[in-house]
């Protein structure tokens, strides 16, 4: 079967056939009307990328019919850095932020690493650069530099470690240092400077999307919602974290759904992710706050289509960022 390029896509029985097995996952989170528009792009992403030898990574907060009907792989944007680096592919191509492509090529820097949109950012990579960095460096001497994920190539080139929202509480108590500079987000690391007693030198960047939540937006959809459970991201601010069931990082919240069961959950964390968890667990009522991630929504059926096609945009580090930002990454990965 000979799917058409993107010159021309039609919703014909050839892609209708193709794409039948990811609409049945799709049809409750999707509008019907909406699917003769994705099937095509789908149908023709899925043919191409073997084409082009290439793995589609998928971050959790894309749209459903990318994170469903196009990826490889998918998951946080740590997870998805590794597993292209361990595919066999030579192309990589990230569904995600700018960061997280860069991240892939470090990892992997013999490999051709693509990203749909070269202006997808994210508010915490953009608070914070190596400079500002070098600046903390000069005003703490000796003490090590904890940086999250969710920063540039530059930043972690400066940094002495890097984490994740899942072990930023192991990452900063494995240096066996009383304090550390913790960067960029500071909710994150005063839910981290909560869980240990090692004293935390903060940087005040924030997500645009998690910041916005409220404490009263979390009482009244208990309020609205009769028994429903509330599960956040550490991400949000402080006064959330203390109105919600469950804390935890994106894949310990997917976690939590799938083992608890719960009959009625609100994802406190960007809203594509409740679509996204809602197919793989039916029987659970989802209460979506929708705060749509503008950056990830810059990543469409359409871009994805075309950068396998053209082979474009390519995400580059150069060598010696590269080289010492992958110490910090490596540091972390063998904790």
């Amino acid at each position: 079967m000979q799917i058409q390029s993107s010159g021309h896509l039609d919703f014909n029985a050839d892609v209708r056939r193709a794409t039948a097995p990811v609409w049945a996952r799709l049809s409750d989170v999707i509008p019907e009307v909406e699917w003769p528009v994705h099937a095509p792009y789908i149908a023709r992403i899925n043919e191409l990328k073997r084409e082009r030898d290439a793995v589609i990574l998928v971050h959790n907060y894309q749209t459903p019919e990318i994170f469903h009907g196009v990826a490889d792989h998918s998951g946080d944007s740590l997870e998805l850095a590794r597993l292209g680096a361990e595919a066999e592919a030579g192309v990589i191509l990230m569904c995600g932020v700018h960061f997280m492509a860069e991240t892939a090529k470090i990892l992997a820097p013999e490999k051709t690493v693509l990203i749909p949109d070269l202006d997808a950012g994210c508010s915490l990579a953009a608070a914070i650069t190596g400079e500002d960095v070098r600046l903390l460096k000069q005003k703490y001497p000796g003490v090590p530099v904890v940086t999250y994920v969710n920063t540039s190539a530059e930043v972690k080139a400066e940094s002495d470690i890097c984490c994740t929202s899942a072990n930023a509480v192991r990452i900063v108590e494995s240096l066996g240092a009383d304090r550390v500079i913790f960067l960029p987000d500071g909710y994150l690391g005063r839910y981290v400077a909560s869980k240990t007693d090692v004293e935390m030198i903060l940087w005040e960047g924030s997500c645009e999307v998690h910041e916005r939540f409220t404490a009263d937006e979390i009482r009244s959809y208990r309020n609205s919602h009769q028994g429903i459970q509330v599960i956040a991201h550490p991400e949000c601010p402080p006064d959330v974290l203390a109105e919600a069931d469950f804390v935890g990082s994106t894949s310990a919240m997917i976690r939590y759904v799938g083992e608890r069961k719960p009959r009625r959950v609100v994802m406190v964390t960007e809203c594509s992710m409740s679509d996204n968890v809602a197919v793989e667990h039916p029987d659970v009522d989802f209460v979506r706050p929708c705060n749509l991630c503008p950056h990830m929504k810059r990543i469409t059926l359409p871009k994805i289509l075309a950068t396998l096609e053209n082979l474009r945009p390519e995400v580059r580090v150069p060598a010696a960022i590269a080289e010492r930002a992958r110490l910090a990454v490596t540091r972390m990965l063998q904790i």
